[in-house]
């Protein structure tokens, strides 16, 4: 069984439910079972397998787990325990864990039983095993069993007994806008020196001392003969060089500086709360034949529920619109884009088969017919519009 799923429900309609949804997601009607079969009603004989072995829980639950070793006995023994005390069993045997995994979400939908919490109970009230000798609780004692069992959770589930309070804590978002600074880049200057080649002229002056001999031939005179004496007569030679010299001058100034600048943003973001709408139940409980689907509502068209729904169709939508403005415009779109939506939550909660059924038994009837009918427009999007339609018509949804 490592792709099989099993889900156990309270009630036969619940499980029901289950079944048509999983039918409806595409598993086959040889991949899914339902036990035991029928309306659910509470049987006063021993829960033991046939003579001829081909029927009974035993028999159901051999096939499922094969009784090979204590791990499958002992799954044999709650499951069987379970259906012992009135609840029912949904299997499904997927071809791949993609299967698996959508037979999962299908089943969690609808509030499984949690089989831990329901065997410690059992356990704590003196249940030590599984007995096949035992016939069926009846109804009355299924009722004081799941007293028993809702005292021990009744904080978790969100039911209070009497005397006792739950608490719903509403939780409410508040925007808190501040501001932090954040580094957006900036400017880094390197300062270096380069070298670059100056070219310039000068004309530079040389002396030069040239001695010439020309030969004479006169009569010396008396400077002549007074010059006759020692000594020496010096000329010297002088020339020009280049003198290199640097100076060096401020030619611009870099300055760096930051100015501060100041804007206004707008944030637009949004905050969540948490609703609590409190609905009064009546004393109807719904039936054991399963969801209401579109085919009822149609079928009832021509009664009661038709004659109420050519009504709703040609009535005042202005509290649509205002419920549209609240739950949807913020999210875009046009009320027309959910008018059809409407209109259908009110089809539905006129028809005589839907009105004697709660939001969350009708719902995965309603979807079905809802995507079939409308493939261009998602369940999600719509059904707070759906429910708000139906609900309209008993008044409960003036809450919101």
């Amino acid at each position: 069984m490592e792709n099989t799923v099993v889900g156990v429900y309270d009630s036969y309609a619940q499980a029901q439910n289950v079944l048509n949804e999983l039918l409806a997601c595409g598993f086959s009607r040889d991949e899914v079972q339902l036990s035991p079969e029928g309306s659910g009603t509470t049987a006063t004989t021993p829960m033991t397998e046939s003579s001829s072995g081909g029927s009974g829980i035993g028999h159901f639950f051999r096939s499922l787990f094969g009784m090979e070793d204590e791990d499958d006995r002992q799954h044999h023994d709650i499951y069987a325990e379970a259906m012992r005390r009135g609840s029912c069993v949904v299997t499904v045997d997927a071809d791949s864990e993609q299967e698996r995994e959508r037979a999962i979400e299908v089943m969690n939908r609808f509030n499984p039983v949690d089989l831990d919490e329901r065997v410690t109970q059992w356990r704590s009230s003196g249940w030590t095993g599984y007995d096949a000798s035992v016939p069926r609780m009846t109804d009355s004692e299924i009722e004081k069993d799941r007293a028993l069992y809702g005292q021990g959770r009744s904080t978790d589930t969100g039911q209070a007994t009497q005397g006792e309070q739950a608490r719903i804590p509403v939780v409410e978002e508040e925007l808190q806008v501040g501001k932090r600074a954040v580094q957006r880049g900036g400017v880094r200057i390197y300062q270096r020196m380069t070298e670059q080649p100056v070219h310039e002229t000068v004309d530079l002056r040389e002396e030069h001392v040239n001695v010439e001999r020309h030969p004479v031939d006169q009569p010396a005179t008396e400077a002549d003969m007074s010059a006759i004496k020692e000594g020496a007569i010096e000329m010297r030679e002088t020339a020009e060089e280049p003198v290199i010299s640097k100076s060096a001058r401020v030619v611009e100034e870099v300055v760096v500086g930051k100015e501060a600048t100041e804007r206004t943003e707008d944030i637009n973001e949004s905050v969540r709360k948490t609703e609590v709408d409190v609905e009064q139940m009546g004393a109807a409980e719904r039936s054991a034949t399963g969801a209401t689907t579109a085919a009822d509502i149609s079928a009832t068209g021509s009664g009661v529920g038709g004659d109420y729904a050519d009504t709703a169709m040609t009535s005042d939508d202005s509290d649509y619109r205002s419920h549209w403005q609240n739950a949807y415009s913020s999210s875009g779109g046009r009320y027309e884009d959910y008018d059809a939506a409407y209109r259908y939550g009110s089809m539905a909660r006129g028809s005589e088969r839907y009105k004697n059924y709660r939001w969350e038994d009708a719902e995965p009837a309603l979807r079905s017919d809802w995507e079939r009918d409308h493939p261009e427009s998602t369940w999600e999007r719509v059904k707070d519009a759906v429910r708000y339609g139906a609900e309209r018509v008993t008044g409960r949804n003036e809450r919101r």
